[in-house]
Order: structure tokens, then C-alpha cells, then sequence
């Protein structure tokens, strides 16, 4: 039987953040995924500069072997709609390929990996958590992401009463013929956003590598709506023709929409394990970040006391940080279901200050700082 002071389920940036803190503090930490790393990643792959500094990464020393695009710009619009060009006097987020960089968090963090492991078995023996009848911890981070299977163990009834954002998506090299073809630019993000409002679709240019995908509410005719978006892209001549077809899915839950139980005895969820995903861009990685920095300052702070009780500032501080949980509908508040909305995505003043500034690049709110 291993032993360990904290093991944690699932390598994304949510656990690898969650490690490398604990790990820096002197604590004996694994991380279990059953994926082997580097592996790939639905998600369009964009980090602010909050996301830089919450993780003290060195930009100059990740630049120099993997993908770090400057943002300084977007184009938004509606899918079959105009468009708004934003420009940006200094740069507001970075492209990375999540295939590198949830690798490169996850060798960082120093702890023990088991990787290519999944999480069969799982039973309380006292304090202490035992997994797959061979490694006992007293404290357990779900990390997993929607389907974690530490929060299934917490009764999260996956699929049953939680209205998720199913995405799918993919990213390619660029041959010579493509690249020439491809009008995306890589400063540029370009985000369209559905006519209904309940999603929207990225296009995404990081160096030599196109990031193209599409999510939205639920999974009705999903497939539908991204074929349609890249016949859309096509026919503006944003992409070229001959794209890829293999796009992967991934689902995950937006903070607020469902209320699962985040913290119990010995154990606690992070990232998209908790749902903890902004509402109004789907976007999953500085929440990730946050959450598994927050959850390693409260096992800290537990100083190996993890009832429920002494785990409790780990959910008040989510709620600080991220809000109430209260449940809404949609990505994006309620008001942009209507013909409102649409109008509001060409007004120049609402795209920088409201959609970009304040949904999907949260200037608003300072940097996490790691103890």
C-alpha cells in the first residue's frame, strides 16, 4: 500500500496548481490521471496575464520551447452577421496549446504521478481514503473534470440534473497550402457568437497550429451547429477549405448552474470537477487555476484536520471569489436572449467594456497570489 499526505485526481491545471502549491510547502502529494501526459485537450486555449501571475510562470522559459501566441486583439460578431474589430495598446491574453501546457504545470508541480491510471475503486477506512485497494491518503482533490469521478463519488449526478455546455473542437498544424489560405490572424482571436445566444463558435491562430470549435447549451444537434459555423468561416474566407475532421467534444458545467457538493470529509473539488467555469465565456482555466491554489491554501491551513468543517473556507472562499451559486440560464445573462442582444454585440462600446473586458477577459478582478 503507497501512502501519501495528499493525493489528487486528474492533471489538469486545476490539480497540477493544486500540487505544485502543496508540493512547495513541503507536502507529499500524487496525481493520479488516466491519461497519459502530453494529451490532447478540447479547449480553444487562451490565458490572461492573471492566469500567468497566479501560477509565477516564466514567460521567457515557456515562450522558448512552447506556444505563447500574444492576444492583442479580437474580432467578434454573430455567426452569419457582422463583425467588430477590437484593438488592444498592450497585450491582454496569451494563445498556449493545452496538449504543452497542462503537461509543462504538471511536471512543475514535483509531485508523484501515476499516469495512465484511472480510479476504479474508491472506500472510506477511517480517516483515510483508500483508492484502487493500493494507495491510502487521508486528504483526496477531485480534479477530474466534469466527470470526475471523485464527484460521482459525491453524488453528482452527471448527465441527470445538470444543464451542461457541450464544445467541441480541434487544433491542427497548418501545412504551407493552409496557412496561405488562412486569414485568421494569430494576435486576433475571432469569436462568433450563435444567433440564439446559447453559444458560440472560436477561431483561434496560434503560430503554425488553428484552433477552430464550437459550445453551447446542451448537446441537441450540436454536430449541426459547429458544421454550419465552419461553412460560415469558409465562406468569409476566414479558414481554409480543407480543415481536419476529426473535432473532439468535452462538456463541462458553468459556476452557478448546478450546485455540487465542493467539500466534504478528507476531500474537495477543484476546477471543472466543481462546475466552477465562468458563466458568460465558458472559460475554465483561470477558475481552474484559482480553485486549486484556494484548495491547497485551506489543506494547508487544515494543518491535517480535514473534516468538513476545517475544509470550509475553501467554499466560502469560492463563493467570495466567483460568487453566489445561483443558478441561471445561459451563457451570458438573461437580457442577451433577445433581439437586445444582438444589436448590443455591434455596439463597439458594449464589445470591449462588457464582452471582452468583463466576460471573457475579467479585468476587472487582480491575479490569485500563490502563498
Amino acid at each position: 500500500m503507497q501512502n501519501c499526505d495528499v493525493l489528487i485526481v486528474g492533471g489538469g491545471p486545476a490539480g497540477s496548481s493544486c500540487a505544485w502549491q502543496l508540493r512547495r510547502h513541503g507536502m507529499d502529494v500524487m496525481v493520479m490521471d488516466k491519461a497519459l501526459f502530453p494529451r490532447d485537450k478540447v479547449c480553444a486555449g487562451w490565458v490572461t496575464p492573471a492566469v500567468l501571475e497566479a501560477l509565477q510562470l516564466d514567460m521567457a522559459e515557456y515562450a522558448g520551447q512552447h506556444v505563447l501566441q500574444p492576444i492583442t486583439a479580437f474580432r467578434t460578431g454573430l455567426i452569419d452577421g457582422g463583425n467588430l474589430e477590437t484593438r488592444y495598446a498592450d497585450t491582454v491574453s496569451y494563445g498556449i496549446r493545452r496538449y504543452e501546457f497542462d503537461d509543462y504545470l504538471l511536471r512543475r508541480s514535483a509531485a508523484r504521478l501515476l499516469l495512465g491510471q484511472g480510479l476504479n475503486s474508491l472506500r472510506r477506512d477511517g480517516r483515510f481514503w483508500i483508492v484502487n485497494e493500493a494507495i491510502s491518503t487521508p486528504m483526496l482533490v477531485g480534479a477530474g473534470g466534469h466527470f470526475c469521478p471523485v464527484a460521482r463519488h459525491m453524488g453528482a449526478k452527471l448527465g441527470a440534473d445538470e444543464p451542461v455546455i457541450a464544445a467541441k473542437e480541434i487544433e491542427f498544424r497548418l501545412n504551407m497550402a493552409q496557412s496561405e489560405d488562412c486569414r485568421v490572424q494569430g494576435n486576433m482571436p475571432e469569436l462568433y457568437f450563435c444567433r440564439d445566444l446559447k453559444g458560440y463558435g472560436w477561431c483561434f491562430r496560434k503560430g503554425s497550429y488553428l484552433n477552430i470549435g464550437l459550445g453551447r447549451e446542451g448537446s441537441h444537434h450540436l454536430s449541426d451547429h459547429l458544421a454550419h459555423f465552419c461553412n460560415f468561416l469558409k465562406q468569409r474566407g476566414r479558414i481554409p477549405q480543407d480543415i481536419p475532421d476529426r473535432f473532439h467534444g468535452h462538456a463541462y458545467l458553468l459556476y452557478g448552474h448546478a450546485v455540487r457538493s465542493q467539500i466534504g470529509d478528507g476531500v474537495l473539488l477543484v476546477g471543472d470537477a466543481a462546475g466552477l467555469a465562468y458563466p458568460q465565456s465558458g472559460e475554465g482555466i483561470r477558475p481552474a487555476v484559482e480553485s486549486g491554489l484556494m484548495a491547497a491554501a485551506s489543506i494547508l491551513e487544515a494543518r491535517e484536520d480535514y473534516r468538513e468543517q476545517q475544509l470550509r473556507p475553501y467554499r466560502d472562499g469560492l463563493i467570495a471569489r466567483f460568487g453566489p451559486t445561483v443558478t441561471t440560464e445561459g451563457m451570458g445573462p438573461a437580457f442577451m436572449r433577445t433581439l437586445l442582444g444582438g444589436v448590443l454585440l455591434g455596439n463597439r462600446w458594449f464589445t470591449r467594456h462588457v464582452v471582452l473586458d468583463r466576460w471573457f477577459l475579467h479585468s476587472h478582478q487582480a491575479a490569485a497570489q500563490a502563498a
